[in-house]
């Protein structure tokens, strides 16, 4: 965890710097799972009108609001339900639910026994990338600390609730952190996306009602419950409330997570907080949350960081975990190396992104090493049409959202590559 300017204002990191923060002992000392005894003295139905009027919106990526979409579980009893905690960060750019898995995942595991609760599951999965060993560590002993204290099991803290948390790890397929591939895997299959609907809230993880939420999201849950509904939704813009966690990394003195509200300025966030861009050399781009989401230019980081600002500037807000790259980058380079990534880990369902991605990294390299013709940009921008919106899931878009972004964006620099046949900044630093 980076400090930051105002480090005692932090509601999601405040013990992050702790020793043993990631430990029970610590936790509790701090009012742990205190909100937990809190919610589970209302009704669920309370517990989810408290979170959709606190206005929290999924931290990640889509940005829909969590108290809704737990609104959307049957309340019959028929079947069992189930909340998946979705710790797969995998998006390039992307690494602040790491930081909360390895420094304080007792946070997570709260959240996660209130949003069962709420739900009405008895037994929720962690989701969880089998590369970060040390997380997947951290958050085995924090799950058996918590069951050895009673948190975890049978009737939690003596109020009647039960409910079974086990750690399941991923095998590294970006594919599965969306929803419904992330449910395949946990079921033993391959990591594909569903068709849908029916949606996971209806029909899940083994054909049940099932819920699956972001660790940040969930992370925000116990502080609502303690706080309260009009405290989070007082932080950050209207329709974009709480705190956040942003990941900042490329061109930057100082790269980490930090702790800000929503809608700070993208600007504030790579100065104050990032150290502005070593040797003061200027903003040529900026990804402004994840891989997935179209390339901001530098004249354009005087921005909300929220969902709709964003949303607003043709951009998308994501993990609100910002890439960025200096005068020195070469954006054809660049869009080829993000493009390289989603060809890479397309799981080959659709034709439209098994096809696509591959057309667009190989046209991308054409034009990056002098072979390029001009026809090749209208070709670039066709294939991302013919991605978009013809997918199972939403990943096919994000791999056409940002080879657009970069064609449109810094459509000069492409020309440029294309009449000098060659690479004019010599591939620029990335590599």
């Amino acid at each position: 965890m980076s400090s930051s300017p105002s480090a005692n204002g932090r509601v999601l990191t405040a013990t992050v710097d702790l020793p043993d923060s990631h430990t029970l002992k610590v936790y509790r000392k701090h009012g742990g799972y205190e909100a937990l005894e809190t919610a589970l003295g209302k009704s669920p139905d309370e517990v989810i009108d408290l979170v959709k009027r606190s206005g929290l919106r999924g931290r990640g990526g889509a940005g829909f609001p969590t108290g809704t979409k737990w609104g959307f579980v049957p309340k019959s009893k028929d079947k069992p339900k189930y909340l998946c905690v979705n710790a797969d960060e995998s998006e390039p750019g992307a690494f602040k639910d790491r930081l909360l898995c390895a420094k304080d995942p007792h946070q997570v595991i709260e959240g996660t026994l209130i949003g069962a609760y709420a739900i009405g599951a008895s037994r929720a999965y962690i989701y969880i990338r089998g590369e970060f060993a040390h997380e997947c560590r951290v958050m085995q002993a924090a799950i058996d600390e918590a069951r050895a204290a009673k948190l975890i099991g049978k009737n939690i803290l003596g109020k009647g609730f039960d409910c079974e948390v086990t750690m399941y790890l991923g095998a590294g397929a970006y594919i599965c952190g969306e929803e419904t591939a992330l449910i395949e895997s946990i079921e033993g299959q391959r990591g594909e996306p569903r068709l849908k609907p029916p949606f996971p809230a209806v029909v899940g993880l083994f054909g049940c009602p099932t819920v699956v939420n972001n660790v940040e999201t969930l992370a925000c849950v116990p502080h609502i419950v303690k706080r309260g509904a009009e405290w989070f939704a007082g932080i950050g813009p209207e329709r974009n409330t709480g705190p956040k966690l942003y990941g900042l990394s490329g061109h930057v003195n100082k790269p980490g997570v930090y702790e800000a509200p929503m809608g700070i300025s993208l600007r504030q966030l790579i100065d104050e907080y990032g150290g502005g861009v070593p040797g003061g050399r200027p903003v040529k781009g900026v990804i402004p949350g994840g891989a997935s989401c179209p390339v901001l230019r530098g004249d354009e980081i005087d921005i909300s960081m929220d969902f709709d600002a964003l949303t607003r500037a043709g951009s998308l807000f994501g993990t609100g975990t910002p890439v960025v790259m200096d005068d020195s980058v070469c954006m054809v380079r660049a869009a080829w190396i993000t493009a390289r990534f989603f060809a890479h880990e397309s799981c080959g369902q659709c034709t439209p992104c098994r096809e696509g991605c591959g057309w667009m990294q190989r046209i991308l390299w054409k034009i990056e090493t002098g072979n390029g013709v001009e026809r090749d940009l209208d070709i670039l921008l066709s294939v991302t049409d013919q991605i978009e919106g013809n997918t199972i899931c939403a990943l096919g878009d994000a791999a056409a959202w940002p080879t657009r972004g970069f064609a449109k964006k810094f459509r000069d620099e492409f020309l440029q590559h294309i009449r000098e046949k060659r690479c004019p900044l010599g591939n620029g630093s990335l590599h």
